[in-house]
């Protein structure tokens, strides 16, 4: 629980600095009086209650792909359900959509909360404001540097920091309520009722900024698999909604007392002996903020990979105890790049929150949609049920989703733009893997009459050859053309597999399987765990062969490299997408650095494939 309060709970704990702020002051601003402040009030938190309780912790979080969650984890629990390709191709559309949506998050929320608190050195002094800039560019780099290190420490740092940051939160928030106790009456709705009843558009319009104290809901799912189910619940229920309500409630019965704390209420409530500490407090908040987004989008990122989504990164993992706790840095490069180009372009939190929330939004919108799948294709509730609380969870999202898109020409075309880019990348990355599959489908000859076949058609040479194969069962393509080009054979041949299991460690003993065959071909497969360190020429030395141990130096491996190429007559995909996917082929991580096989070992068999 102290880890998941040191990195899931940032986003959403660090919206008291600017949503109720955005409210009143932001793209449609309004009076501050006892009906628009209480109107707003119960509108945060019934979405508190609605959005994050109801439907992500107590609903969401219960569809879990093996401790995993987030849009790819849930795709892959409905896709083996979804009876038609048509049905097929909408479910895995809208997941492709919901993690694009989610990457458009994770580069507003370090930018928006970060800047937000550094802000508040012009409340302790307005002097202060030409280095707000030059501040959080330094924190949000040392952020990413911290990245390597790994969730769990940095959560182990972050949770204690983070629990007296809610202590805070809480205490500010009670020591204004008690001047005026009406604010507790936020809890009955009807004030968000009044609110709407008495003016429905500006209400409506609020609505998107009300948004904001919302946001940072989809990361509790998607950061599941680092801590648990369990945990982030308990945390969510016990500690940190009721925190945020009390700090809420605190800054709406500030204003009540004082209409021109509206400026910076999450500042204005300490006073002005704590200010400057409350500053510091808040920021190292918002880098918490900002670890939540980033572990979410190495989940997000290594799901992608592994049900073929996005090419083989390079990806670390830095716990022994959860395989969820990862660490790729391609990913934490290029959002730092992105963060920094936001934050110099947008250079206000204000300008920050017209553009935030549209993409947290439309992820939620999808997210509801694919639950509905699960609720009642997969979960098989009864339908009076399922439909009430899908209907319920569709007609918030729907209101949110609607009122968001106001803020379109205000900046969130932003994380628009960044959702169709990543969506791009995503279903290219997809299709060009498909279509090039079809292209290399093995012969559909069985492997031992291949080897019949070739053992008595090529010549032998000398020496050992490994060809790497991803499937147990396969036949690899660069021995099918090894075999076509050169006409020859090595007296040993090692078809390799490389398996990775869900487990820290694979037993040392049962590192190595080999199964004979005939003709001086052997089927291998090494078996590591997620924590190991993958080499194959280590695990492979030794091997006990026909003819004697297996030599590195008398050992050559063979890889397969392929080169798309647009298909003439305008048969298959898109000429623009087949040059995309090639260069996404390209950039992703050797084979040969990630099997530690030494260059001077390796030969690699290229041929062009028409898509």
């Amino acid at each position: 629980m102290l880890g998941a309060i040191g990195i899931v709970f940032g986003d959403i704990g660090t919206s008291p600095l600017y949503a109720l702020k955005e409210s009143f002051l932001g793209p449609h601003p309004m009076g501050v009086d006892r009906l628009h402040v209480l109107g707003v009030l119960s509108l945060i938190f019934w979405s508190l209650m609605l959005i994050v309780t109801l439907k992500y912790v107590i609903v969401a979080m219960r569809a879990d792909n093996r401790g995993e969650g987030g849009s790819f984890a849930l795709l892959a629990l409905i896709a083996p359900h979804a009876r038609g390709r048509r049905l097929s191709v909408i479910l895995a559309t809208l997941g492709v959509l919901a993690a694009s949506l989610f990457y458009g998050d994770a580069m507003l929320t370090p930018a928006i909360s970060v800047l937000s608190a550094v802000e508040g050195l012009t409340i302790v002094d307005p002097g202060l404001s030409t280095l707000i800039l030059p501040i959080a560019g330094v924190i949000l780099a040392g952020l990413f540097l911290l990245q390597s290190h790994g969730t769990a420490r940095v959560g182990a740092l972050f949770g204690p920091i983070v629990l007296v940051y809610f202590a805070t939160l809480a205490a500010l928030g009670i020591a204004h309520i008690a001047a005026r106790p009406e604010v507790l009456g936020i809890v009955s709705p009807t004030w968000a009722f009044a609110f709407f009843h008495h003016e429905p558009r500006l209400a409506f319009l609020a609505m998107g900024s009300v948004f904001l104290a919302v946001t940072g809901a989809e990361t509790l799912y998607a950061d599941m698999g680092h801590f648990g189910r369990k945990a982030i619940g308990l945390s969510w229920i016990g500690l940190v909604y009721p925190c945020l309500m009390l700090n809420y409630m605190g800054q709406g019965a500030l204003i009540l007392g004082s209409p021109g704390a509206v400026e910076n209420p999450f500042f204005l409530m300490a006073p002005d002996w704590a200010r400057l500490p409350l500053v510091l407090l808040a920021t190292a908040a918002t880098i918490i903020a900002s670890q939540a987004v980033i572990t979410g989008a190495f989940s997000s990122t290594h799901q992608a990979i592994q049900l073929g989504f996005l090419p083989r990164l390079r990806t670390f993992h830095t716990s022994v105890k959860a395989a969820g706790q990862i660490y790729i840095p391609v990913v934490n490069w290029g959002l730092l790049a992105m963060v920094l180009v936001l934050v110099l372009g947008f250079r206000e939190s204000s300008r920050l929150a017209s553009a935030y929330g549209i993409s947290v939004v439309g992820t939620m919108l999808i997210t509801t949609a694919m639950l509905a799948f699960l609720i009642f294709r997969v979960w098989r509730w009864r339908r009076w049920l399922g439909g009430l609380v899908i209907g319920l969870f569709l007609a918030v999202d729907l209101a949110y989703f609607l009122s968001n898109l106001a803020k379109i020409p205000d900046g969130g075309w932003f994380p628009l733009l960044v959702a169709a880019m990543l969506f791009t990348l995503l279903t290219t990355w997809a299709t060009g893997q498909r279509a090039m599959r079809g292209r290399l489908a093995d012969t559909g000859m069985a492997l031992p009459l291949f080897i019949q076949s070739a053992a008595g058609s090529a010549r032998r040479v000398r020496g050992t050859a490994v060809f790497l194969c991803a499937s147990p069962d396969g036949i690899p393509s660069a021995l099918l053309h090894n075999l076509k080009h050169n006409q020859v054979l090595h007296e040993r041949i090692l078809i390799l597999t490389v398996a990775v299991g869900e487990v820290p460690h694979a037993d040392p003993a049962r590192r190595l399987e080999a199964h004979p065959l005939d003709h001086g071909f052997t089927r291998v497969i090494l078996h590591y765990g997620f924590m190991d360190e993958v080499d194959v020429p280590r695990d492979l030395a030794g091997l006990d062969l026909p003819g004697g141990k297996l030599a590195l130096m008398d050992t050559s491996f063979f890889l397969g490299r392929e080169k798309p190429v647009p298909a003439l007559r305008g048969r298959g995909m898109a000429p623009w997408r087949v040059r995309l996917f090639a260069a996404m082929l390209k950039a992703a991580e050797s084979a040969m650095a990630y099997f530690r096989i030494p260059t001077n070992r390796v030969i690699e068999l290229g041929s062009q494939v028409e898509m």
